[in-house]
């Protein structure tokens, strides 16, 4: 990881916006993500009880990516076509594998949604990741493919090496990495990991 480089991005984000994501422009993009009303829906959603009714499970995951500002518009029709029309053991494996991601065994639950999503070519990070990072904003991170590469190469992440094909492994180090590039920052670029990939997205743009 470059420090400098992240640290020089840190000035030039506060000289932009005193107060980082307190500051009232940050503020008003930050609406247009209806992030707290997204975490709020999800974790509604992904409640743990929940899981007892998987057809709850799946029209509860159609409704999060259907709002998300973060996935694709041509991934949502997508998805919901996809999600509806599983067989009972293919919706069960991915109701199975969030609950695990959420709850307790993420690889494990990670891999078992991966498999389910295989079925449809619908193998993305975004859809992959989006339940989670909504679900956890403090902890996970939502993996944007253009994002995700801008970062490797701009703050000379070099462990890391970007597939489009989503891995637990490479998921599991880009999620420590965000974190930890967290830590050396101001906390006011993080109010959550979504809005701290945000601040890196734009550092990019004016590099």
């Amino acid at each position: 990881m470059n420090i400098r480089k992240l640290k020089q991005a840190e000035k030039a984000f506060f000289k932009l916006y005193p107060g980082g994501f307190n500051h009232p422009e940050m503020v008003a993009l930050g609406r247009k993500h209806n992030m707290d009303k997204m975490i709020a829906l999800t974790q509604e959603s992904c409640a743990k009880k929940n899981f007892k009714t998987p057809e709850m499970i799946i029209a509860n995951m159609i409704k999060v990516i259907s709002r998300s500002s973060m996935v694709s518009l041509f991934e949502k029709p997508k998805f919901r076509d996809f999600a509806n029309s599983l067989y009972p053991q293919d919706r069960d494996l991915l109701v199975n594998g969030l609950k695990k991601m959420l709850y307790g065994k993420p690889q494990q639950g990670f891999e078992m949604m991966l498999e389910v999503l295989k079925l449809g070519k619908l193998a993305k990070w975004s859809l992959i990741t989006i339940c989670p990072t909504y679900f956890r904003p403090q902890t996970e991170v939502f993996v944007k493919p253009t994002t995700v590469k801008g970062v490797i190469e701009f703050f000379e992440l070099k462990s890391l090496q970007y597939n489009p094909t989503p891995t637990w492994a490479f998921y599991n180090e880009y999620r420590d990495v965000i974190n930890n590039m967290k830590s050396k920052v101001d906390p006011g670029l993080s109010p959550y990991n979504a809005a701290f990939s945000g601040f890196l997205m734009m550092s990019l743009q004016s590099k």
